[in-house]
């Protein structure tokens, strides 16, 4: 009987095993690791929100080669240090085959050395450091991509409008000096404001997590200048924004993909948001059939319009899941081949091709407000 009863367990561990191992064969599992708290939480939540509906739509299509993609959502709270703690427990423990996120490049640039050692793909929608998919010394980090541009093009399409679009010939930078990415858009915008026959008249630092700016602001007050650009976050650019307007200071504010959020017109107040343009990966003003689609897809799923981010997350998840339908096996090398050879892959935020560098080609957009509300749009290719 105790025989009998030990072989009847082992065979009812071995239904399960093999039940397992079933359900793992019918499965694809990606990570997502984002900012879903914290600091800039509001990217992380609206890139997940993307990622989420497009892996709905796959899956409900019938998946990837008939296999049911399982996302496996961790919050990295907007810390470098936890997003690569969950980069460590989604290869090892989780078993996924490839990594969405982090939304920051602090953050994605922190999990790139367990994505390149496990030989996992890691992939960002707004991670836009130039230092993210290459090192400094010029070395492709052979595991990460992106499906944004990087600063190196963000400054440099803004300095341009500036001077082109705007007719500035004198400008202030306020910067943030606590992040790579502040510092990175400064350094271009002024390189190639200057190289297009401007002059920039006063460069002025913070740190994040500042929320009074007037000092700065009454020492620029009294200067020459045609246009502010505040190369840094939502949370303190709101504020720059609405504690200038006060101090009667009328010049356009110019920004990057940073400004896109609605916290930015609940710090700034639709007031004081005109005169205001920033470089981005999309507008809801885009007429483009794929485009509308999206927004109306969006809107019929979470009851509100969509932003960048989330446009962003939603072509991140096709990018890669593309990626993983074309790659020859289901593995880390495999996929992060066929990620490689992306060429014309179709997403709302445009049609891009993956070079050398792991770097997307697609074009760019410089959106303008007028109290609060998007009016203008202009398309920039690369």
């Amino acid at each position: 009987m105790k025989r009998l009863l030990t072989l009847c367990v082992c065979f009812l561990i071995a239904v399960t095993l093999i039940g397992c191992s079933k359900g793992n064969q019918n499965e694809i599992r990606i990570g997502i690791n984002y900012e879903l708290s914290g600091g800039v939480a509001t990217y992380g939540q609206s890139s997940v929100e993307g990622i989420e509906m497009a892996i709905e739509e796959i899956n409900n299509a019938g998946g990837i080669n008939g296999k049911k993609i399982v996302p496996i959502k961790y919050d990295n709270k907007s810390e470098p240090a936890e997003a690569t703690t969950l980069a460590n427990k989604l290869i090892t423990q989780d078993k996924v085959v490839a990594i969405l996120g982090p939304a920051t490049s602090g953050s994605f640039k922190a999990e790139i050395p367990v994505a390149n050692a496990n030989k996992i793909p890691v992939a960002s929608g707004s991670a836009t450091a130039d230092d993210v998919t290459v090192t400094s010394d010029g070395k492709v980090q052979e595991y990460a991509f992106r499906v944004c541009f990087n600063d190196s093009f963000q400054g440099t399409v803004m300095a341009n409008f500036a001077a082109d679009n705007l007719s500035a010939k004198k400008a202030v930078i306020i910067m943030d000096s606590s992040s790579d990415y502040g510092k990175g858009l400064a350094k271009n915008f002024k390189d190639n404001f200057v190289k297009a026959g401007g002059s920039i008249v006063a460069e002025e630092a913070y740190v994040a997590g500042d929320t009074d700016f007037n000092a700065i602001l009454t020492k620029i007050k009294g200067l020459d200048f045609d246009v502010i650009y505040i190369p840094g976050y939502y949370n303190e650019a709101g504020l720059i924004i609405k504690q200038a307007r006060a101090q009667g200071i009328t010049a356009p504010v110019l920004g990057a993909d940073g400004f896109d959020s609605p916290v930015l017109l609940e710090l700034a107040g639709a007031e004081a948001l005109n005169d205001i343009y920033f470089t981005n990966h999309y507008s809801s003003l885009d007429k483009d059939p794929a485009v509308v689609k999206f927004i109306e897809d969006f809107k019929a799923k979470y009851n509100k319009e969509p932003d960048a981010f989330n446009a962003l997350g939603y072509d991140l998840a096709k990018f890669v899941c593309d990626a993983i339908a074309r790659a020859e096996k289901l593995d880390g090398e495999s996929i992060k081949k066929a990620l490689e050879e992306t060429e014309n892959f179709v997403g709302v935020t445009g049609t891009l091709s993956v070079d050398e560098y792991h770097n997307p080609v697609k074009s760019i957009v410089v959106i303008g407000l007028e109290n609060g509300v998007q009016t203008s749009s202009v398309k920039i290719s690369p």
